[in-house]
């Protein structure tokens, strides 16, 4: 396996992501755009990269945030975070900018194209789908699922894949009613898959055990949806 950081640039803004990918197999393929979590690009989803790469994909971990920015609590997180939830045009062009970024890069195929995000990644992968951009897959791990609106949502042109907590706090039943309203209005071909007994930020060991915090780590949802993960990309990719 390969892996190395690349610096690249939305607009003046300086970003730096992480490309991860195997050197064997064949020359072109897929390429899987990975979007953070609130905290920023961490040892998360370069860890995600990095399994991807081994599944035989060309991984790119995107920065939505900046080069200097990478939050160190909750607080400041959640502060980065809603510039962002409050630009959703400028998430759009971060997006975008990670997503030329992959394209840049030897070897891979730009018709088999997915984006997969994280709790905000989720956001953010719904959001650059909703821009219109020509990705076969978008799949949201215990994302917001607030598109920003059913007119934008018929502008999705890939299948999305919804991995999700039934008991999520900070995703609700209500914005996951929204969620299926938007699909349905934009005519998505959409898939939204609950693990019971489970909260956010289900796939990341980091985020502990306990639920009740309304945040945790759960190591059956965390199998599951990585293998509907792997499923999904086995349909759009048609492997």
């Amino acid at each position: 396996m390969k892996t190395r950081t690349i610096e690249y640039r939305q607009g003046n803004t300086v970003l730096e992501g992480f490309l991860a990918y195997d050197t064997a197999g064949p020359a072109r393929k897929p390429g899987i755009l990975v979007i953070h979590e609130w905290m920023g690009p961490g040892p998360h989803v370069k860890n995600v990269a990095e399994q991807l790469a081994r599944l035989g994909y060309i991984a790119f971990a995107a920065d939505i945030y900046g080069v200097d920015v990478r939050p160190d609590n909750p607080k400041d997180a959640a502060a980065t975070a809603a510039i962002y939830r409050n630009n959703r045009g400028l998430l759009r062009e971060r997006g975008k900018a990670g997503l030329q970024e992959l394209l840049r890069q030897e070897g891979v195929d730009a018709e088999r194209i997915a984006c997969i995000g994280y709790c905000f990644g989720g956001s953010a992968a719904l959001e650059l789908a909703c821009s219109g951009a020509d990705i076969k897959g978008i799949v949201s791990f215990h994302g917001g699922l607030d598109a920003p609106s059913r007119q934008d949502c018929k502008n999705i042109r890939g299948k999305v894949l919804a991995l999700h907590g039934a008991d999520d706090p900070i995703a609700p039943p209500e914005q996951v009613k929204v969620f299926e309203d938007d699909m349905r209005a934009g005519n998505v071909d959409w898939q939204l898959v609950k693990y019971a007994n489970t909260v956010h930020a289900f796939t990341n060991p980091a985020a502990g055990n306990d639920n009740s915090r309304g945040v945790a780590y759960n190591a059956d949802a965390d199998r599951r949806s990585w293998q509907a993960m792997k499923c999904f990309f086995k349909e759009i990719f048609q492997e």
